[in-house]
């Protein structure tokens, strides 16, 4: 086979995922287009101020939050992810045998350790 006919036939092996890539850009940018030419425009006063569950605003909406929330997002971000590695262990049980269980029990213990410290230093009240 020559050189052109491998770049041929690697290109029809893979031109419909590329086709597939070509129509999802294509219908994103129409979608996006056709609703901004299509959607109706009434700029009005009471639409162009800030909404507040139907009461005036009385002070800025961006205000900081406290770094507790921050920690306590990334604490259930955590202790989320294990539990999702918990799952695929669980399917494959029976194929990792006991070094696997070891191994589980390790990981459990570390998860298990973090979430002592940070309930002693107070991380997970929500004052």
């Amino acid at each position: 086979m020559s050189g052109f006919e491998l770049l041929l036939e690697y290109l029809t092996r893979y031109f419909p995922i590329l086709l597939y890539i070509f129509v999802a850009l294509v219908f994103g940018v129409l979608t996006l287009l056709l609703s901004y030419w299509v959607h109706p425009k009434y700029p009005e006063t009471e639409k162009l101020t800030t909404y507040e569950c139907g009461s005036e605003p009385f002070s800025d909406a961006r205000m900081p939050f406290p770094v507790r929330y921050y920690i306590f997002a990334m604490l259930f971000v955590i202790f989320d992810i294990e539990v999702i590695f918990l799952y695929p262990w669980a399917v494959v049980f029976t194929k990792v045998g006991l070094i696997g269980l070891i191994e589980m029990l390790v990981f459990i213990a570390l998860f298990l350790v973090a979430y002592v410290y940070a309930w002693r230093k107070g991380a997970l009240e929500w004052d």
